[in-house]
Formats: structure tokens, sequence, C-alpha cells
């Protein structure tokens, strides 16, 4: 999330009118409603995780073991088993 200064972001009139509720802090502006992202959507995080964890299901069915694919992927072994053992995701 970027950092915007108000007095370049908002008219005057409207600027005055935050700041009776507001001066000096941080405020959040949330996204009208219809208009959210999922998590990692824009980044590409999402796609990244999903093909990777698609790669790691389809090794362990070739006959890779949790411990192989944990120290391939970075990732602990418990993590690996609930990625293989839990419920795929899109």
């Amino acid at each position: 999330m970027k950092y915007v200064n108000a007095d370049h972001a908002l008219p005057q009139h409207l600027l005055r009118e935050v700041q009776k509720y507001i001066q000096g802090g941080l405020l959040y502006i949330p996204k009208p409603e219809g208009q959210h992202t999922r998590w990692g959507e824009k980044s590409g995080g999402r796609s990244y995780l999903a093909a990777r964890n698609h790669s790691i299901r389809e090794r362990y069915a070739s006959g890779i073991s949790v411990a192989g694919l944990a120290e391939e992927f970075c990732l602990s072994c418990d993590s690996i088993k609930k990625i293989v053992y839990g419920r795929k995701q899109a």
C-alpha cells in the first residue's frame, strides 16, 4: 500500500472536512465494494504458489518423498504434507 499525502490527493474543502475527524495520522480508505482483489492476484504471487503446489503434487505422485520435496522446495515436511494431502486449490 502506497502512502499518499492528502494535501496532494484531496480538494481543500474535503481535506478540511476530514481534518475535523483526524489530523496528523494515517487513514486507510478502502476500495469500493466489488473492486476488491484477492491476495496475490495483482502481484502474481497467487498464480506462482498455485503452480508451485501443482508441481509438488505431481512430483509426489511420481514417487518423490515428502522429505525430498521439502529439501527441493525449501519448505518444512509439514508444509509439503499440507500441500500434498490437503484440498487442491485453484
